[in-house]
Parts: C-alpha cells; sequence; structure tokens
C-alpha cells in the first residue's frame, strides 16, 4: 500500500512533465511547416529581387563601364558617382517632371474614372458594351498608344490640329510635342487617357462591394446625391481607392516606354523623368554606375511610398477592429 502511495506522485509528476514537452514539439513542427511552406516565396524573392536590388546598390558605387563586362575590373570610387548625379542639372528637372508627371496623371485618372464607374454603376442599355469599348486604351500596349498619340498630336499633319482648324480655334498647329511648354502636359493628357480604364474598372467594381441599404437609409433620412456620395460612397470605397492610387502611383512614377515613344525626353529635356534618365545614363552613355544611382533614387522613393501605405492600412485595419 505504501508502496502504490509513494509511486503515484512520481508518475503524476513524470506525465505532467511530459505534456509541455509534447506542446513545445508540436509548436515546432508547426512553425517549421509554416517556414516550409513560405521558403519557395522567399528563395524566390531573394533570387529576383533582393540580388538585383543589392546589385543596383553595390553597383552605385563603382566605375562599371562596358569594359567591365570583359575585364571583370570594377572599381569602387566612392560617393563620385552620387555627386555626378546630384550635381547634373538634369538629375534635378528629371526629378521636377517625374513629381508633375505622377501628381498629374493620377489627379486625372482617379478623377474621370472614379467619375465614370459612378456613372456606369447606374445600369442602362448597352452599359457592358460601352464599358468594353472604354478598356481599349488599357489593352493595347503602352508604345503603340504612344505612337498613335505621336501621329494624332503631330504638329503639321497630326489630326488634332487638323481637327482645332476646322473648327476655327486655332490658326496654326499647336506645338504639342514640339515646345518645352507644353511637351511634358501633353505625355500627362496622354497617360491619363492609358490609365483611366484601369481606375474605372477597379472602382466600379468597389462600388458594387457597397450594400444598397446604405443608400436607401440615406434617401430616406432626405440626403442629397452630393450628401450621400460624400458620406456614405467614399469612407466605403476608402481601401478600393488606396490600393488604386498605391498601383497607380508604383507604374507612374517608373514609366519610361510612354515618354520615350512620345518625345524621347524632348525637347530641350523638357519630358525627362527619373526614367528616362536612368535609360539614359546606363544605355546611351553606358555610366551604369551613375544609371545605377538614378534607379536606387526611384526605388528609395517607392519604398518610401509603400511604407506610407503598409502603415495608413494597419491604421485602417486597426480601427475596423
Amino acid at each position: 500500500m505504501s508502496t502504490f502511495a509513494s509511486t503515484a506522485p512520481a508518475a503524476k509528476a513524470s506525465g505532467s512533465s511530459a505534456a509541455p514537452a509534447r506542446a513545445d514539439s508540436g509548436t515546432r513542427r508547426r512553425g517549421l511547416l509554416r517556414w516550409l511552406f513560405i521558403a519557395p516565396a522567399l528563395a524566390y524573392m531573394a533570387l529576383f529581387f533582393g540580388y538585383p536590388l543589392i546589385r543596383n546598390i553595390v553597383m552605385s558605387f563603382q566605375h562599371f563601364t562596358p569594359k567591365t563586362y570583359f575585364t571583370g575590373e570594377a572599381p569602387f570610387n566612392g560617393l563620385d558617382n552620387w555627386r555626378a548625379v546630384f550635381g547634373d542639372e538634369l538629375f534635378a528637372g528629371s526629378l521636377w517632371h517625374t513629381a508633375l508627371f505622377t501628381l498629374g496623371s493620377l489627379l486625372g485618372q482617379f478623377t474621370i474614372g472614379l467619375a465614370l464607374a459612378v456613372f456606369f454603376s447606374r445600369r442602362f442599355r448597352l452599359s457592358g458594351f460601352v464599358r468594353a469599348i472604354l478598356l481599349l486604351p488599357w489593352l493595347v500596349p503602352m508604345v503603340v498608344s504612344a505612337v498613335v498619340w505621336r501621329r494624332i498630336l503631330d504638329q503639321d499633319h497630326g489630326m488634332l490640329n487638323s481637327a482645332l482648324h476646322a473648327l476655327g480655334l486655332t490658326e496654326g498647329g499647336v506645338p504639342w510635342l514640339n515646345s518645352p511648354g507644353v511637351a511634358l502636359l501633353s505625355a500627362i493628357l496622354v497617360n491619363i487617357w492609358i490609365g483611366i480604364p484601369f481606375n474605372m474598372v477597379i472602382l466600379y467594381g468597389g462600388l458594387q462591394e457597397i450594400p444598397r441599404e446604405l443608400y436607401e437609409a440615406a434617401s430616406l433620412d432626405g440626403a442629397s446625391p452630393w450628401r450621400t456620395f460624400r458620406s456614405v460612397t467614399l469612407p466605403m470605397l476608402r481601401p478600393v481607392v488606396t490600393v488604386v492610387l498605391v498601383l497607380g502611383f508604383m507604374s507612374t512614377v517608373k514609366i519610361l516606354d510612354l515618354i520615350l515613344a512620345l518625345t524621347s525626353g524632348g525637347p530641350a529635356d523638357s519630358t525627362q523623368t527619373l526614367g528616362t534618365v536612368t535609360y539614359q545614363l546606363s544605355f546611351l552613355q553606358l555610366d551604369f554606375g551613375q544609371g545605377a544611382v538614378v534607379g536606387n533614387v526611384l526605388i528609395l522613393i517607392s519604398a518610401v511610398f509603400a511604407v506610407l501605405y503598409l502603415r495608413a492600412n494597419r491604421a485602417d485595419f486597426g480601427k475596423g477592429n
């Protein structure tokens, strides 16, 4: 009897100590499985995003020329590339042009896209067909759109100037792409035309997710259409608006092919952006070190914007909870 009584507490103690050990083992196993599931994605990002990013940063501190591809020699030159780029007036001008181009494009694309999304949210006959037609600028490759618009905006033989002259609105041809004061505005308008369908489609999808009961309640309260739009539509559409603006910013701030096909950065460098300067330094002047500097500036701008977006998104999620 005494033997059984003495061994029972020991058995209980050993059992109680084994349970936490099994729990710890199960936790470690689940943690390992999680890492195994995300390992391919991490490997992909490290190989195709991490390595090029680090290589680009290193290159910005090297004297990297075409000769390097044959000799393998790319001596470090400290901050010489950075000083040369930041001391160049072309870089300062391209930074300002990039800001104007991005802000103007986002404002125009979002405003017109939202107006069209609200318009098409009220179904009518042939609304689907008209929406499909409006998607064409988004489906056509950007280079093709730019070439077409270059012909349309041609000062001497362009369709737009011919139409304006026929209507008696202009005497001579407007230098849409040949004047330093007008070329950037023309590029912005063309990019707005290209980006409207994307904004319209995403915002239209967001509008369809807003419960109809909210609009009925606002109508019963006597709210005007503008008041309903301000108090119901915009707040409910905020997450979608954030996504549209972030994606629009990412695609616009680094734009290259549109401007190259329209103006090639001219006239008089009036449409040079960070993207075109990167292309010019790297592939025309073959100074890959300085081209990497401008590329790093673009990456830094995008990273700052992404961090601000994530913080705002986290704040919205916290309020929702």
